[in-house]
């Protein structure tokens, strides 16, 4: 059959629109969640992304730098697409001079990229060094693929709108300012971005561990797209963490712009399992609502609640170092808590920073439903938020409460404000107990193998208050020594209830986190072989 000469053109111009609308349809709706595969071997690069794909990825990043030889790339990615067609990919190849692994030059790291969206590569990513170097290369792949100019700094998070103005001055069709974060306000300073340039695709975060919550509030904040690991391999940058709990933990590709914020503070943070429980919780539900990890350093609290207004949020749980420092910045504080002297939950409430203490009640429950806690010896191990919480509570139960732990001023101190004994461990550890509550550290992930006593449990209920691991070195221990034990989750469960209710004002699912809690500090040991 011979085509009329016009047939050929029309065939063209079907092909070019066809393109076009992909392309704006890409532009306009990027998937939220980019996986980001920067692998040194090309072999492990392919089985990462079909393994990303056939879990239901569709956003990937082809880290070609990475790569021995990057030139081989793009041979890659046509391997990958010609499996996956439906797959974005989004190819990258910086350069080593802006934090990059790539040797070559300027005009080769563009051969490179071009390469890529032959093969059928939709985006590049090209560092604005680059960019302002080599503007006719960029232009050239405009109408090709989406080109998206980067911005990275990796000593902390500078004045945004300098920033902004240099991107702006090379055309793109998006603009990717990634900072570090020092600090939790620096969280805000690189995310309100989106806010002051609302009509420009932009891609907003801040690295480190600091700056995870940027990673899942990108999107919720006008950001185009968000970045994760793979579900088997490191990450390309600080803070990154898998689409797997992305998607399940933080459902950072469902937010709404409405969503009210939570989350926990703490140094160190990574170990909480609070963000797996309460969003599980929001879920069940059904409630628009994100829980968030938040570390804080010990003298970073002011800052984070400047961080804390502005963003706005609306409730957060508190735990090691900040009980007892976070009490200074608070409206209102039940009696108590004061006399506790330490805080665990914090809430906003017309206008206030309101502060409780769960703990009292977390400790007090899983006691009572073993023993009657009247006239009861009790040895609390520590000096801290926890041990405080213990220490008061036993006390207005009628128990007869011992303390001891390694500082002994602050001991002395506690047993005096709660009308208790202070005792020394050696002392301790030879004496006899009704109650043994452990409120420290010791023993918490991942050194869940340590213990505060070193030959002899002298508790014959011991209740230890550290709940990840799920089986601490001291409930090992009392176990084989014929002790009645009570793991940290239960304590963890029931102080969390009655924060989910003052957050949100819905009677927390008791069912469903203590499920989330004992899957989360399973996935933890996990990843750890403990």
């Amino acid at each position: 059959m011979v085509r009329a000469p016009g047939a050929a053109a029309r065939v063209l111009s079907r092909a070019w629109y066809a393109l076009k609308n992909s392309l704006m349809l890409i532009r306009n709706s990027l998937p939220r969640i980019c996986i980001a595969l920067g692998l040194t071997d090309p072999n492990r690069l392919l089985e990462h992304a079909r393994r990303e794909a056939a879990a239901g990825e569709r956003f990937l990043e082809f880290r070609l730098d990475y790569l021995p030889w990057p030139e081989a790339g793009p041979e890659l990615i046509r391997k990958f697409l010609r499996e996956y067609p439906d797959c974005v990919v989004l190819a990258t190849c910086r350069r080593h001079q802006n934090h990059g692994r790539f040797n070559g030059s300027i005009e080769e790291q563009l051969q490179i990229l071009t390469g890529a969206v032959e093969a059928g590569a939709r985006a590049v990513d090209i560092e604005i060094e680059t960019a302002e170097t080599a503007r006719a290369g960029v232009r050239a792949l405009e109408g090709r693929a989406v080109v998206v100019i980067s911005y990275h700094n990796y000593d902390g998070t500078p004045a945004m709108e300098p920033v902004m103005r240099r991107m702006l001055k090379v055309p793109a069709d998006a603009y990717k300012i990634v900072t570090t974060a020092r600090k939790p306000s620096d969280n805000l300073r690189v995310l309100s971005l989106s806010k002051g340039h609302p009509k420009t695709r932009l891609v907003l975060l801040a690295m480190s561990e600091t700056g995870f919550p940027s990673r899942v509030l990108s999107t919720v904040m006008g950001g185009l797209y968000t970045y994760a690991t793979p579900s088997a391999a490191e990450g390309t940058a600080a803070g990154q963490v898998c689409a797997r709990q992305m998607r399940q933990v933080y459902r950072a590709d469902k937010l709404s712009k409405n969503c009210r914020f939570y989350g926990v503070i703490a140094d160190p943070v990574r170990h909480s399992i609070s963000p797996a429980v309460h969003n599980r919780a929001m879920q069940a539900k059904r409630l628009d609502g994100l829980y968030l990890p938040f570390l804080v350093a010990p003298l970073q609290l002011k800052d984070f609640f400047l961080f804390a207004e502005k963003l706005p949020l609306h409730g957060f749980s508190v735990t090691i170092p900040h009980k007892q420092r976070i009490l200074r910045y608070l409206d209102a504080v039940d009696p108590l808590s004061k006399r506790i002297g330490a805080v665990n939950t914090v809430w906003r409430k017309a206008g206030r920073w309101r502060g409780t203490n769960t703990d009292a009640a977390g400790v007090r429950a899983p006691l009572e439903k073993r023993t009657r806690l009247g006239n009861k010896s009790v040895l609390v191990v520590g000096n801290g938020g926890a041990a405080r919480s213990a220490a008061f509570t036993l006390a207005d139960a009628g128990a007869q409460v011992s303390i001891t732990g390694r500082n002994p001023d602050r001991v002395r101190a506690l047993a005096k404000a709660c009308g208790g004994a202070a005792i020394t461990p050696d002392a301790a550890e030879q004496s006899d107990y009704d109650i043994l509550v452990h409120a420290t550290p010791v023993g918490m992930w991942p050194h869940g193998d340590e213990c505060f006593f070193e030959k002899r449990i002298p508790g014959r209920l011991v209740f230890d208050l550290v709940y990840t691991p799920h089986r601490t070195g001291l409930i090992e221990m009392a176990e084989a020594q014929g002790r009645t034990t009570i793991p940290g989750i239960e304590m963890f469960v029931e102080q969390a209830l009655k924060q989910f209710e003052l957050f949100t004002g819905v009677a927390g699912p008791r069912a469903v986190m203590e499920k989330a809690a004992r899957e989360a500090i399973e996935e933890q040991q996990g990843r750890t072989g403990a």
